[in-house]
This record gives C-alpha cells, sequence and structure tokens, in this order.
C-alpha cells in the first residue's frame, strides 16, 4: 500500500456546510415543531412555548440534504463554507399559528415562563443567506414552510409516530 507523501485535493474534497434550522418527521422532541404539532394533536387547547418573538430561517429535511447533495457533487464548492438556508424567517409565534390553523384553529398559544430560555441564552434571529449554494451548485429550497409542516403533520398523524412523543413534558 503507497503511502501518501502530500496531500491529493482530488482525494479530499472538503466544504464547510452550515445547515440552518431542519425540520420535518423525526424531529427531536426538544424542536418547536415537533413540540407544537404534539401538543395540537393531543388535543390541547393552548400550546405552552417559551419566547415568540425569535426568529428562525428553516428548510425541510428533504431540501437539507438536497443541499448537501448539491454541494457534494459540485466541484465549485471544495474549500468553501457554504449555508443551507430557505433566506426566510418567521417568529416562533408565527410558526405555532401556521400549525394550530393546520390542526386547530382554536387553540392559542401560551407564553409559558418555564420554556424561556435563561437570560442571554436566546438567540433572537436565525436567517441565513443562501445565494452563495445558489451560485455555486443551482440550489434551492423546493418545499415551502406550509407544505413541510403538512408533511409533517401527515408523519405525526401516524399513531405510533405520536406515541414516540411526549407531548405533556417540556423537553429541555
Amino acid at each position: 500500500m503507497a503511502m501518501l507523501s502530500q496531500c491529493d485535493p482530488c482525494l479530499f474534497r472538503c466544504s464547510r456546510v452550515r445547515p440552518f434550522n431542519t425540520y420535518g418527521p423525526r424531529q427531536s422532541a426538544r424542536a418547536v415543531i415537533p413540540t407544537v404539532i404534539t401538543q395540537l394533536m393531543s388535543g390541547a387547547e393552548e400550546i405552552k412555548l417559551g419566547s415568540l418573538h425569535p426568529t428562525r430561517d428553516f428548510n425541510y429535511v428533504k431540501d437539507t440534504v438536497a443541499g448537501f447533495i448539491a454541494i457534494a457533487a459540485s466541484p465549485n464548492t471544495i474549500g468553501e463554507e457554504i449555508n443551507i438556508a430557505s433566506q426566510q424567517e418567521i417568529s416562533v409565534g408565527e410558526l405555532a399559528q401556521v400549525m394550530i390553523d393546520e390542526i386547530n384553529p382554536s387553540a392559542r398559544i401560551i407564553s409559558d415562563d418555564i420554556r424561556l430560555r435563561p437570560e442571554k441564552s436566546e438567540v433572537e434571529r436565525l436567517l441565513g443567506s443562501n445565494e452563495k449554494i445558489l451560485r455555486l451548485t443551482g440550489w434551492h429550497p423546493k418545499i415551502n414552510l406550509k407544505q413541510g409542516i403538512r408533511e409533517t403533520i401527515v408523519w405525526f398523524k401516524n399513531a405510533e409516530n405520536l406515541r414516540r412523543y411526549k407531548w405533556d413534558h417540556y423537553n429541555v
């Protein structure tokens, strides 16, 4: 077996990838989308959340995976730091309302002090630019937030999937 005396850039294709908030089926129970969906599907009329004003940039899991594949397949991305982002932001409160509208429009949101993050630990705004990934690979998200939320809700409607989540426990 021959040893490499120097690093051959053709053997090592490295890019730094920064996926923004990925959501969809099987997401961690600590995340806001499963938190809201499971509360709603349990029949709760009051959805308990922490701070409602922080914003996030969400990508459906299929789009995140497609972004990784596009970056891995492109010679233009070697050595680059690239965001996989929708370049759209939504507040936690607005996001919860999207899910409420889909599952139980009579439910309302309650800001629960227990769910507030400690002072100075909340990230107020996460918004990524997808200009570089678009320019280097042509990738852009194909699934909009409402469509992705609907697909996630369908997954949770399976009783076996829903049982994996403890809607009545706050997950840290």
